[in-house]
């Protein structure tokens, strides 16, 4: 079934027809609303390429982040220090997918992947949604970078639509 529907959300937006996304609440998600190009990816990769001419302005846009089988301290590393760098001051959202597979020390980091990203928006105040089923993961929704993107968070749950 969730292969079904990533299949239907890639056809959806290979063909012009409208996508939208309504998801249940995460104790995490911050309430709020925005609207802006959407922007982001693999969170070690956005991480790489700090500071390079390749680097993404996330500026008055919607981010989006996931990662894959990455220790929790080297997420702790790349959040902190793109947070450091500035990269979310002017971010109107944050759009969270798949944080799959993450891997602990013998001596435990003490925060999973979602509590860590928490911790670096805690001093931000834009909507931020969490568990988005994208990155990954099998049931693994399109998401259309560069296009204009408008998300919702409330207490009934989240929503994302692309124009």
């Amino acid at each position: 079934m969730q292969l079904r529907k990533a299949i239907s959300t890639l056809y959806k937006s290979l063909f012009g027809e409208a996508l939208s996304y309504t998801l249940p609440t995460h104790e995490f998600n911050r309430k709020g609303k925005a609207k802006g190009e959407l922007v982001g990816g693999n969170l070690s990769v956005l991480y790489s390429i700090l500071g390079s001419k390749s680097a993404i302005d996330y500026k008055g846009k919607i981010l989006f982040i996931e990662d894959l089988d990455e220790y929790l301290y080297h997420i702790d590393r790349m959040m902190f220090n793109l947070k450091r760098n500035g990269y979310f001051d002017g971010v109107k959202a944050v759009i969270v997918g798949g944080m799959t597979e993450m891997k602990d020390n013998d001596i435990p980091w003490g925060k999973n992947a979602l509590e860590i990203v928490q911790d670096v928006f805690k001093d931000y105040d834009f909507p931020v949604i969490y568990n988005f089923p994208a990155g990954h993961i099998k049931d693994n929704r399109a998401m259309i970078f560069g296009k204009t993107v408008f998300v919702e968070v409330n207490d009934k749950g989240s929503t994302v639509k692309f124009e």
